[in-house]
């Protein structure tokens, strides 16, 4: 018995299958990148080549990546790469997939220590090591320190700095605690994308492929975040900052938190979508 391979389609139709399936334009032209073996071609590449032809086993590679997206797996674990503030992250399902709202808490935190020589910087909860490589690019001078406790998502954000050449220094363990075991000196600025989701957030489905321990934080959403504000104030100098990402509804709640803890100057900044998703303390000794 002999199999005859699928009638070939152009990169036009792969595209056309993919809308048909409900898959964002931006999402099915990395994944057809990622398919046909030119993810660093840039999607420019499909506009001028609309009418190339996939292989069979190229065909295959594609139908599975539209099957596996249009269940809500994250491209960036589909294509096993991330671009965050221009730098080309590997990411897997160990590590959350960095959100462009992020990138504001990176330049907020840029802002904080401009005038700041040689800044001490931590960064909890780095996941793929996505905020602590990004600020330690646009700040060679800079002292980055970055904590998870995962050992896996630590070892993607290892291989990150060693691939990107950035020095950051990693550490695993439970938010503070490795910072109390090595006896670091007070930071200029510790900075945290941490997990902020109520336990019961119908959304949480929608995420089911993300590790759930870097989503979720209790019933209101907000216990890694108070533990977080109430141990900072050890670890910061005297005018150093706390910078928190947080849930789009969450920011009088963690102004509350943070002034509870010590923390004066209490700051917002917004996300692409107009909600508060940023805050940010001033520790004034």
């Amino acid at each position: 018995m002999s199999f005859t391979s699928p009638p070939s389609i152009s990169i036009a139709h792969a595209l056309q299958q993919a809308h048909q399936a409900g898959l964002a334009r931006i999402d099915a032209q990395l994944l057809l990148l990622h398919a046909i073996g030119r993810l660093d071609q840039g999607r420019a590449w499909l506009i001028s080549h609309d009418d190339a032809l996939l292989s069979p086993e190229q065909q295959l590679r594609w139908q599975t990546l539209i099957a596996q997206r249009a269940d809500g797996m994250p491209v960036a674990y589909l294509t096993g790469s991330k671009e965050f503030f221009g730098l080309p992250l590997h990411i897997n399902s160990a590590t959350l997939d960095p959100r462009p709202d992020t990138e504001i808490l990176v330049e907020w935190a840029l802002e904080k220590i401009h005038s700041i020589t040689a800044p001490r910087v931590l960064d909890l909860g780095t996941g793929s090591g996505a905020i602590a490589l990004a600020i330690q690019k646009q700040r060679p001078d800079a002292l980055v320190w970055a904590i998870d406790q995962s050992s896996k998502a630590l070892a993607v954000a290892q291989a990150n700095g060693q691939r990107l050449g950035l020095p950051v220094q990693w550490l695993q363990g439970d938010w503070f605690a490795p910072v109390r075991h090595a006896n670091l000196p007070p930071f200029d600025m510790i900075v945290s994308n941490p997990p902020y989701i109520e336990t019961s957030d119908p959304h949480l489905a929608a995420l089911q492929h993300e590790p759930q321990e870097a989503l979720v934080s209790g019933e209101d959403g907000l216990d890694d975040i108070r533990r977080i504000s109430q141990a900072a104030v050890a670890h910061l100098k005297t005018q150093g900052y706390l910078l928190l990402e947080h849930g789009w509804n969450q920011a009088p709640s963690v102004a509350k938190i943070l002034r509870q803890a010590g923390f004066i100057a209490i700051d917002t900044r917004h996300d692409l979508g107009g909600h508060i998703r940023c805050s940010a303390g001033l520790y004034n000794g």
